[in-house]
């Protein structure tokens, strides 16, 4: 017979052992008892199948011979005698755990690439890389990042799985391949470094002796993202040219992951500088006059667009302040960026505030002159304090004309018109010359306002009047509870719809007379 072969009588004697089966029962003889003389696992399936109270008894059973694993089947011949068929399944066996690793390690890049690309947050990738390299590849593990001076940041993860950050002065030539790891060249194979050659600020205080170590890079995006050092106990199984094979296979989406996200918090970074510049200022009182504004994006998770409002406070508290309120047109970024070349220019002008209409000669020619230039509309406005009232001169390019609430109620357009600038070869203008009464306001706002479109059914234009209503109801108020007022409603009247950019701002000359607070303390309120 090709396969093993034993033979054994009902009372437990074997009858015959065949002779490919002979090596693997070298005291197994014919006639004596079967017991002594086989494998354990074999004796308890042959006790199995001639017991008949035993329901899974004639199951095939399976168990090793030396350095081989086989499968026997017994089968009853007619004489009552058991035949045990014994199959050499060892390549079987093999290749099975050999999927099942291949299988359980997959699954384990898969739930390490879920983990590490949950977050843009480079330090929780730092942890998630060790605690992944403790659970499944050794005893512990460190992630050092490429040194910034003479100081490595490092992450540490022991056999309790919790993870301690830490920066020290250590030179990273100190462990054998870990400088060239940081540098991105290939790994050092395990057996080349000396576990007893690791100085003890790699080693974490609960792991012991070390038996082994594999150092790893952590490939980024063109230049290494740092580099992962495995430790294991001593009288642990060494790493295996496979298991060092796997430890770079989830290096590289480790290190991958700490370059997305720290890529990513570098352009957060750019963009919150480049933000600070193109968002408009924050309002306040300025030489006895009070300012606010408010700005809302077209699309709510922008923070920048096309409108914008900027205050040029004067050089003394006689100088008169500029403000300037414009509409770019366009949307989103594009349309920012924009106006951040205008607001720069006009800052640049600032000496020739004084006359409006030179200003947006000026500006005009400026974004002609540009190669990528989007027209825009402007209005100016003059300010300044002069005893009890304020004064304004105000010029509109192509822009809606401010809006004057007066203390009784009524409201009044300023007249001044003008064309649009970085569209055509001249632009003109009129500028309105304004007087401000305490309590009273001037709103300069953006076509966002009155072009919103909403109400009831949804189709609706805000319009002009509906503003003019709104501002009726704000005679007396203070400048930033008009800005609100009118954000407020035109807000409400949108809902969730799409809406263009909005800005307002409000110009209020404060009530002279002052109430003390009723405590003494606090600040108290302003009447006219």
């Amino acid at each position: 017979m090709p396969h093993p072969v034993l033979v054994i009588s009902p009372s437990g004697a074997v009858r015959a052992v065949s002779d490919v089966a002979a090596p693997l029962f070298p005291d197994l003889r014919a006639g004596a008892p079967y017991g002594e003389a086989v494998a354990s696992w074999l004796a308890d399936a042959h006790r199995r199948f001639t017991d008949p109270r035993c329901p899974e008894g004639d199951e095939p059973a399976r168990g090793s011979l030396g350095e081989r694993s086989f499968e026997a089947r017994p089968s009853r011949a007619e004489n009552g005698d058991v035949v045990w068929w014994l199959v050499d399944d060892t390549a079987r066996r093999a290749a099975e755990d050999a999927l099942r690793a291949e299988r359980e390690r997959t699954a384990f890049l898969a739930q390490a690439s879920t983990e590490l690309l949950a977050s843009l947050n480079v330090d929780r990738c730092l942890e998630v890389t060790a605690r992944l390299a403790t659970q499944y590849l050794a005893d512990a593990a460190v992630v050092v990042t490429p040194p910034a001076g003479r100081r490595l940041a490092m992450s540490f993860c022991g056999p309790d799985r919790q993870v301690v950050r830490d920066k020290i002065v250590a030179d990273p030539a100190s462990v054998p391949g870990l400088a060239e790891a940081l540098q991105g060249f290939p790994p050092v194979p395990s057996r080349w470094i000396d576990p007893a050659a690791v100085p003890d600020w790699v080693r974490p205080s609960a792991l012991g002796d070390i038996g082994s170590v594999a150092v790893t890079p952590l490939p980024g995006h063109g230049v290494a993202a740092g580099a992962l050092i495995l430790l294991r106990r001593s009288g642990h199984a060494a790493f295996s040219e496979s298991e060092e094979t796997f430890a770079r296979l989830f290096a590289a989406r480790a290190g991958a992951a700490m370059s997305a996200a720290r890529l990513y918090a570098e352009q957060a970074a750019i963009t919150r500088t480049l933000m600070r510049e193109l968002l408009p200022p924050r309002l306040e009182q300025v030489s006895g006059v009070e300012l606010a504004g408010g700005y809302r994006a077209s699309n709510d998770s922008d923070r920048v667009g096309g409108d914008f409002y900027d205050v040029h406070a004067g050089a003394g508290p006689d100088e008169e302040s500029l403000v300037v309120l414009g509409d770019v047109c366009g949307k989103g970024l594009e349309a920012a960026v924009q106006t951040g070349k205008i607001r720069n220019t006009l800052h640049a002008l600032l000496p020739l505030a004084t006359d409006h209409q030179r200003v947006l000669r000026l500006l005009n020619g400026a974004l002609l002159d540009s190669e990528h230039t989007r027209f825009a509309t402007l209005v100016l406005a003059s300010v300044a304090r002069r005893g009890g009232t304020v004064r304004l001169r105000v010029t509109s390019a192509g822009h809606p004309a401010p809006l004057v609430v007066r203390a009784d109620g009524r409201v009044e357009e300023a007249d001044t018109r003008g064309s649009l600038v970085g569209a055509l070869p001249e632009v003109t203008s009129t500028t309105a010359s304004l007087a401000l009464a305490p309590g009273e306001s001037c709103l300069l706002y953006t076509d966002g306002i009155t072009e919103a479109v909403g109400g009831p059914m949804g189709d609706e234009l805000f319009g002009e009047e509906r503003l003019r209503s709104a501002l009726s109801e704000c005679a007396g108020l203070p400048a930033d509870a008009v800005v609100e007022r009118v954000r407020m409603l035109a807000a409400q009247w949108v809902g969730t719809g799409r809406h263009d950019d909005m800005a307002v701002v409000a110009i209020t000359a404060p009530p002279h007379a002052h109430l003390g607070a009723v405590d003494g303390h606090t600040p108290g309120r302003y009447t006219a």
